[in-house]
């Protein structure tokens, strides 16, 4: 009787961190990506809920695993303590997932949303926060994966999540494309930054200014500009280039980012011609304009061109 193969590996992870630093997102995104996701679920259970070992090769789907201060049992020793015990089973993937945040941002944070902190009860949130961080401490030190969501957006983090935690084995590179305001800060997880700002800006042009780079008048002036063919061409083809190389390494996400001044005229046309481009080379590149919507401001472009 031929034995039967040892069912795959259950890839687990336990996410933890600062309140206020997203678990909640991570989770969140963990279950988009097909993961069973569990939120403060009380750590004396742990064992039962991870599944026995079990004979066959059917697959068991990907477990994340939520818990911070709030959870019932919360002891950062023993939960590494249980989890150690974990990670002797040849069946399991064990990873933990620690989110970080500095304190004045997570300050902000609850004092925006007017949340109370968990361990402030009554005193500054400050404090509360500094409590929590000296408590989780051993966890932050013992993760193998530490994300620091400060300077993050929750689209930041859950492309950050995504680049972590998506199936190797899924359908191939995602390419995402994005435009950005150098004025309102740097996308902090793109792989290629191209600065667009050489480029005459359209914000000077009164008929233009009210317009984006999705509309054909804007778009038109950009692509007169006398270094615009040249110089789309050359990052065209170092994309084209650097694309099938990235694949060649494993790599699951590739971000490109286009950034101008304010983010709604040059780099907002140059992420569209790009994403073009890519489709007509056989991609399926997602576009982001992160601040297309913003109000353009004579302080943020600067000096207009002469």
């Amino acid at each position: 009787m031929t034995a039967q193969p040892p069912a795959p590996r259950q890839r687990v992870v336990l996410v933890t961190g600062l309140s206020g630093a997203g678990k909640t997102t991570a989770l969140r995104v963990l279950e988009d990506l097909g993961w069973e996701a569990i939120d403060n679920f009380p750590i004396r259970l742990l064992e039962r809920l991870v599944a026995a070992e079990t004979a066959g090769s059917e697959p068991r789907p990907p477990l994340a695993i939520g818990f911070d201060s709030r959870t019932r049992g919360f002891a950062p020793n023993q939960i590494i303590a249980r989890w150690k015990k974990l990670a002797v089973r040849p069946d399991l993937e064990l990873t933990t997932l620690f989110l970080d945040c500095s304190g004045a941002e997570l300050e902000r944070r609850y004092n925006e949303t007017r949340r109370r902190h968990p361990m402030a009860q009554g005193r500054p949130v400050l404090e509360g926060i500094q409590a929590e961080r000296e408590l989780l401490e051993p966890l932050r030190r013992w993760a193998e994966a530490v994300i620091d969501t400060t300077a993050l957006t929750s689209s930041d983090l859950q492309q950050a999540i995504r680049d972590r935690f998506s199936d190797p084995a899924g359908e191939g590179m995602t390419v995402t494309i994005s435009s950005f305001g150098f004025a309102r800060g740097m996308p902090p997880l793109a792989d290629l930054v191209f600065d667009m700002r050489f480029l005459d800006n359209p914000h000077w042009d009164p008929e233009l200014r009210p317009l984006t780079g999705l509309d054909a008048p804007v778009s038109a002036h950009i692509v007169a500009d006398p270094a615009w063919d040249d110089a789309f061409t050359r990052i065209r083809d170092l994309v084209l280039m650097l694309l099938p190389r990235y694949a060649a390494q494993g790599k699951t996400y590739v971000n490109l980012a286009f950034g101008c001044t304010g983010g709604r005229h040059r780099s907002v046309h140059t992420a569209e011609a790009m994403a073009e481009a890519l489709r007509g080379e056989g991609f399926s590149p997602t576009v982001i304009h992160r601040n297309l919507g913003s109000r353009g401001s004579d302080q943020l472009e600067g000096s207009p061109q002469t």
